[in-house]
C-alpha cells in the first residue's frame, strides 16, 4: 500500500503542477514519483499496513507484477513529452490520469476480496475513459472515449452482479473463505455457477478476449498512441494478473466450469484475431488485434498449472510489455509527423530516416511473433510448453495463430525496409534524443532477455 500512496502522491503533484508553466513540470514529478516507487518496491510494504491485510496484502507475487507495471509506466511517460505536444495545455492531467490508473493496477495485484477487486478495476478504469479521449480535437478520440465508457459500464454491471451472486452462495467476500466453499462443498448452486461466469465475462471484457473484444480496435485507434500503448501494457498486466488471481485462488474447485469457457473463448481468441489481423490496412488497429491475440496466448497458462506458473506468466506479461512499448515508439513518431495518420504505409522508409526506431519496431514485431533470440520466442516456448501435457490442441492453435500473426507484423518491417520514403517523412525532423535511447534499452533488453533467460527467471524464484 505504500507504493500506491507513493504514485498517488506524484499523481496530485503532477496535476497541480499544471499551473506552471503549462505542465512543463508535471513529466518530471511523474519520472521522480515511479522511480521512488520503483526503488520502494524492492523493500516490500510497511508493517503498518498489515492491519489491512484481509484487503489487500502486497505479496511477493504482486511485487513482481508491479515492478513490471512500474518499469513499462516509466517507459511510456518518458515518451510522453514528444507525444503530447499536441496537447500541451493539459500534459499534467494525462500524466496524473495514467498514475491514478496505474494505482488501480496495483489494487489488483493485491486485493484479497471481491470488493477490492471491483474497486481497483474502477480506479484502474475510469482514469481510462477520460485518457482515451484526451485529444480532444480528434473526433476519433471523442469516440474512443465515449465508446469505451458505455461498454465499461456494461461490463462493470456483470461483475458487480457476478460478486452479489458469489457473495449471496458464499455469504463473504474473502477469496480464501469463497475457496473453501469451492473446495469442500458437494454441490455447487446454480446462481454460483452463474456468478462465476459472470465475473469471467466482466473481467475477459477488460482483457479484450473474443467476444468480449468489440471495444478495443476502435478505442486503440481512437486514443492517442502512447495512451493506447500504456492500455497495451500495463492496464492488460493488471487486468489479466487480476483474472488469473481469482480463478487460481477463489475458484480452484470449479476447474471443469470455468476452464471450459477459457478453453473456447481461447480458440476464438487465437484464430479471429490473428486473421483479422491480416487483414488491417492500419497500424493501431493492427497493433490492437495483436493485443487480442496475446491475450489468447496468455489464457493458456489456466491449464496445467503449477508452482511455476506465475513466473512463466511474469516473463511473458515482461516481454510482451516491453515489445509493446517497442512498437508504439515508431507509431508516435508517424503519428507525430504526419498529423495523425497511423496508416501502415505510413512506415514506408523509415528505416532510412530514422534507423534506430526502425530497429526496435523490427524487433518488437519479431518479438511479438515468437522468433528465435527475442524474448517472446521464450515467453512463448514457455507458455507452450507448460499447457502442452493437458491442452495439445489448444497449443497447435496458439502455434497456427503465431504463425499467421508473422505475416501482419512483416507488412510493417517490409514497409520499413524495402518501400520508398513517405512524404512527410522525408520532410520531418528527427525523432527527440530520448527516444533514440529508449530505443536501444527496448532492443537490449529483448535481444539479452531471449538469449539469456535465466537471470530474470532466477530473480522472480528468489523473490518469490
Amino acid at each position: 500500500m505504500s507504493i500506491i500512496i507513493i504514485i498517488f502522491a506524484a499523481a496530485i503533484l503532477s496535476l497541480y503542477s499544471g499551473v506552471f508553466g503549462q505542465g512543463k513540470y508535471s513529466q518530471p514529478f511523474a519520472i521522480l514519483g515511479l522511480l521512488i516507487a520503483l526503488i520502494a518496491s524492492f523493500y516490500g510494504d510497511s508493517p503498518f499496513f498489515t492491519r489491512y491485510a484481509s484487503m489487500f496484502a502486497f505479496d511477493q507475487t504482486a511485487k513482481i507484477f508491479t515492478q513490471i507495471s512500474l518499469l513499462a509506466t516509466l517507459l511510456i511517460v518518458f515518451l510522453g513529452k514528444y507525444a503530447f505536444r499536441l496537447i500541451d495545455h493539459h500534459q499534467a492531467e494525462v500524466y496524473s490520469l495514467m498514475l491514478f490508473a496505474l494505482c488501480g493496477g496495483i489494487v489488483l495485484f493485491s486485493y484479497q476480496n471481491l470488493i477490492t477487486l471491483f474497486l481497483g478495476i474502477e480506479i484502474l478504469s475510469i482514469p481510462l475513459y477520460v485518457l482515451a479521449g484526451s485529444n480532444k480535437n480528434d473526433l476519433r478520440s471523442n469516440e474512443a472515449s465515449i465508446k469505451y465508457f458505455l461498454l465499461g459500464a456494461f461490463a462493470t454491471g456483470f461483475l458487480l452482479f457476478g460478486i452479489t451472486l458469489i457473495y449471496g452462495i458464499t455469504g463473504s467476500f474473502d477469496l480464501q473463505t469463497i475457496r473453501l466453499y469451492s473446495i469442500q462443498a458437494t454441490h455447487y448452486p446454480t446462481l454460483y455457477i452463474t456468478g462465476i461466469i459472470l465475473l469471467l465475462v466482466g473481467l475477459l471484457f477488460k482483457i479484450s478476449i473474443v467476444p468480449f473484444h468489440f471495444w478495443a480496435p476502435d478505442v486503440y485507434e481512437g486514443s492517442p498512441s502512447l495512451i493506447t500503448a500504456f492500455m497495451a501494457s500495463v492496464v492488460k498486466i493488471s487486468g489479466f494478473v487480476a483474472l488469473y488471481k481469482l480463478v487460481e485462488t477463489a475458484f480452484i474447485g470449479q476447474l471443469n466450469q470455468w476452464q471450459y469457457i477459457i478453453f473456447y473463448a481461447a480458440i476464438l481468441t487465437l484464430l479471429s484475431a490473428n486473421i483479422v489481423g491480416v487483414l488491417q490496412k492500419n497500424a493501431k488497429r493492427m497493433l490492437a488485434y495483436s493485443s487480442i491475440s496475446h491475450a489468447g496466448y496468455l489464457l493458456l497458462i489456466f491449464f496445467n498449472t503449477d508452482a511455476n506458473s506465475v513466473y512463466t506468466l511474469a516473463f511473458y506479461l515482461l516481454a510482451y510489455s516491453l515489445s509493446t512499448i517497442g512498437a508504439f515508439i515508431s507509431l508516435i513518431y508517424i503519428e507525430r509527423i504526419s498529423h495523425g495518420i497511423t496508416e501502415i504505409n505510413a512506415f514506408n522508409g523509415l528505416a532510412k530516416k530514422q534507423p534506430i526506431l526502425a530497429l526496435v519496431t523490427t524487433i518488437s514485431l519479431l518479438s511479438m511473433a515468437g522468433i528465435p533470440l527475442t524474448s517472446g520466442f521464450i515467453a512463448k516456448f514457455t507458455l507452450f510448453s507448460q499447457a502442452l501435457y493437458t491442452q495439445p490442441i489448444l497449443v497447435v492453435i496458439a502455434i497456427i495463430g503465431s504463425a499467421i500473426s508473422i505475416g501482419y507484423y512483416l507488412t510493417i518491417v517490409i514497409a520499413m525496409y524495402f518501400k520508398p520514403g513517405y512524404k512527410e517523412l522525408n520532410e520531418a525532423k528527427k525523432a527527440p534524443y530520448i527516444y533514440n535511447v529508449i530505443a536501444v534499452i527496448l532492443v537490449i533488453l529483448l535481444i539479452l532477455l531471449g538469449v539469456y533467460p535465466e537471470p530474470v527467471f532466477s530473480c522472480l524464484a528468489s523473490a518469490n
